[in-house]
């Protein structure tokens, strides 16, 4: 049974718009990814979802 907390931050999760995807990418391209946002000092998260707005701005219709 999960804790109050976790229930308490999935409904937070849900409420905000907050979801988890889980990709399929070459460890090679993912450690060079994180060993990189590390030595920049921004998170990968952060980072993707830049990238990701980035390239929605860029091909929108």
């Amino acid at each position: 049974m999960p804790s109050k907390q976790s229930v308490a931050t999935r409904k937070y999760e849900t409420k905000a718009g907050w979801v988890s995807r889980s990709y399929k990418l070459r460890k090679s391209d993912v450690d060079e990814f994180k060993e990189t946002c590390e030595r920049l000092g921004v998170s990968q998260a952060g980072q993707l979802t830049k990238m990701m707005r980035e390239f929605i701005e860029q091909n929108k219709e």
